[in-house]
């Protein structure tokens, strides 16, 4: 308690105590002994008014005991089974999970992990990504303020995420991994890593690169085979040794007709070699006929010009002109979709082309916009116009129904600038945001599509979409959200193809480690988005004409089914109400190749990097009987005694105001039984 609070204590209770001396004793007539019992009452009840003004805090301690905690996490990934090591870590995990002394010392969580971590429940090395870096990540986080050892069971390689070495020096928690593999080193080759375009042009050659690995102390030679169906189109001859354990070789392969195209990269096998399956990896590339042009049109510079044509650029089947508006009207015709950015007087003649030739076209507003030519050249939105701006946010209309749009979080997008006032669009017209002030949905529009005249057309309310850009990545760590979003905004502005209603959303191939996802959506007669609808799809391998039906799940306001783990193959599937004769069709390719299966060894150095950077030890399947004893010993891992610190108010304490009560009545029931009241 603090040296004022008993100051003010002290002064309360000689103030009680005068106070009840003067109404009792001073020129009292009462002559008995019971003028000091009510003396004694009127104190009492007078202090403790008064101590509840001062309301003093008393200070009280709980202590108790903490166990450190031993975190375990288990590499569930299909590497671990391919190097035979899956019931050696089931048997370490078992071995962990029941000892006594390590229950005894520690609180024990069990882990496992392949692109996502999870409890502990059962391993079944059948996951097709490990990304240990992820694991470690969340662990910090979770872990962070606390004394939790990691044990990490794995073979250290890593097909998925960030490098887990850099990961780790941003952990305070030692690790120990025990390392899952041979420490045998055998000869093998290896195909690292290819590097190619996924869209290519027709009658153009697009690069291939290929890192060629090779692990032994043999001097050895290979051939390099590029195949195309049954037809070799690359060869080269190459040669390893102790010394020159890798190569880069770089060729151009000829684009010669439109679709899918699928190639297999081979290195030819050594006689003794154990691993082959890392000799070979397959590759796709879609060959287009041409680009999309896309002209950004603009009346002052902004960062938005740039983040909209990185976004769009992304894909690589289109490509942004950032222009001037005379600039534009000498090359109209080059371009499938105009974005006009915050047009003014400079862009009259844009605009009456526009209307004139029936282009398709994305209008983006904000603080310098000219509002009166903006209403004035086109009869399908009216802005009122107030002189005034306001940042908006966005909100996202999860029954927009143009296009399928993902959730990117856009609660947590930075606001625009844009006029204040409402927009009004006097045609059919699809919201795909609304304006949030405050933290308050609106009615508003931000962002919606609409079509009028054969045309297609998009108005964003607002500058400074380059925020949302750098959100994305801040929220996810890449770009690829917002980019698609936008890409999907330029790919429907950019076609003309009448509205469906089932929209698809698709790649048209899927590398063997891709999450195959289907999307769609679904709208009635009205083309108002159906969220009871029964959809399902049917999907054909044409490889071997299988077909199997899947219903598709609604998430989020779209319809949509993972197909992950199919076999490599050409697929064809049809999407298809169930009650209706409405359907939706498409192809794609999944493309043979399983990451995981290709190690021949644990990664030992990067393990025991990865202990030494935390503090920690590595140690092999054999050794885990010294793991146990190394933590059971371990000074910085005891038992901790913490106390928890509780503040109790004395206006709290419910017999203190019992107490005010009993004195008073007592003091009053005394007057009342001698005549004195």
């Amino acid at each position: 308690m603090q040296t004022d609070t008993i100051i003010y204590i002290t002064i309360a209770a000689i103030t009680a105590l005068l106070l009840a001396l003067f109404q009792y004793l001073y020129k009292s007539k009462l002559k008995s002994n019971l003028k000091y019992l009510l003396t004694a009452l009127r104190t009492i009840s007078i202090f403790c008014i008064l101590l509840l003004l001062i309301n003093p805090k008393f200070e009280s301690y709980t202590y108790f005991d903490e166990k450190p905690t031993l975190v375990i996490a288990v590499d569930d990934s299909e590497s671990i089974s391919y190097l035979k090591q899956d019931q050696k870590a089931n048997d370490i995990v078992t071995a962990l999970n029941t000892n006594d002394e390590l229950n005894e010392r520690f609180n024990i969580k069990a882990y496992r992990f392949g692109k996502s971590v999870t409890t502990l429940d059962s391993l079944n090395f059948n996951e097709r990504q490990s990304n240990l870096s992820q694991a470690l990540s969340q662990f910090g986080e979770v872990y962070a303020n606390q004394t939790a050892p990691i044990v990490v069971l794995s073979d250290g390689n890593q097909t998925y995420g960030s490098d887990y070495s850099y990961i780790a020096k941003g952990i305070k928690q030692p690790i120990y991994p025990v390392i899952l593999g041979d420490s045998t080193v055998h000869s093998d080759l290896s195909i690292k890593q290819l590097n190619v375009n996924r869209y290519v042009y027709l009658k153009n050659k697009f690069p291939v690169e290929i890192i060629a690995n090779y692990s032994g102390n043999d001097a050895i030679h290979t051939e390099l085979k590029i195949w195309s169906g049954n037809s070799v189109v690359f060869r080269k001859m190459l040669q390893f040794d102790a010394s020159k354990t890798s190569e880069i070789v770089s060729t151009a392969l000829m684009a010669n007709s439109v679709g899918v195209k699928t190639y297999r990269a081979e290195l030819v096998a050594l006689d003794n070699e154990k691993n082959t399956v890392n000799n070979t990896k397959n590759f796709g590339v879609e060959v287009i006929d041409q680009k999309t042009n896309i002209a950004l049109v603009y009346g002052r510079l902004h960062p938005d010009l740039g983040a909209l044509k990185k976004a769009i650029e992304s894909n690589e089947q289109r490509s942004v002109s950032i222009l001037k508006p005379d600039a534009y009207l000498n090359k109209i015709s080059d371009f499938q979709l105009v974005i006009l950015y915050q047009p003014n007087t400079s862009f009259n003649s844009v605009l009456k082309e526009i209307e004139n030739q029936k282009i398709n076209s994305f209008v983006i507003s904000g603080t310098t916009t000219n509002w009166n030519l903006l209403n004035e050249s086109q009869s399908y939105f009216k802005q009122t116009i107030t002189n005034q701006t306001e940042n908006y946010q966005p909100s996202l209309n999860r029954n927009h129904g143009t296009f399928i749009v993902e959730n990117l979080d856009f609660n947590s997008f930075p606001p625009l600038k844009s006029e204040f006032g409402p927009l009004k669009i006097s045609v059919p017209h699809d919201v795909m945001l609304y304006k949030t002030i405050n933290g308050i949905t609106t009615d508003d529009i931000l962002l919606a599509t609409f079509e009028a005249n054969s045309t297609k057309h998009a108005i964003l309310m607002g500058e400074d979409i380059w925020r949302w850009r750098a959100q994305s990545f801040l929220n996810t760590n890449r770009f690829n959200g917002f980019d698609e979003f936008i890409n999907k905004l330029v790919q429907y502005l950019s076609s003309n193809k009448q509205r469906q209603r089932i929209n698809i959303d698709y790649k048209s191939f899927y590398n063997g480690n891709d999450d195959v996802l289907i999307s769609a959506q679904y709208f009635n007669k009205n083309y108002e988005f159906d969220a009871s609808a029964s959809l399902s799809i049917v999907l054909k391998n044409t490889d071997n004409n299988t077909t199997r039906e899947i219903p598709l799940l609604l998430n989020n306001g779209t319809y949509s089914v993972d197909l992950s783990g199919i076999d490599a193959g050409l697929y064809d599937f049809t999407i298809k109400h169930n009650s209706e004769a409405v359907t939706a069709s498409g192809s794609f390719q999944v493309l043979e190749y399983n990451v995981e299966l290709q190690f021949l060894n644990a990664d030992i150095t990067k393990l025991q990097a990865l202990a030494n950077l935390s503090e920690g030890q590595a140690y092999f399947t054999s050794e885990y009987k010294t793991l146990i004893g190394d933590l059971l010993s371990d000074n910085r891992y005891k038992t901790i005694q913490k106390s928890i610190k509780n503040i109790v108010p004395l206006i709290d304490w419910k017999y203190l105001l019992g107490l005010i009560a009993l004195s008073l009545f007592m003091e009053w029931f005394i007057r009342k039984y001698n005549g004195l009241i």
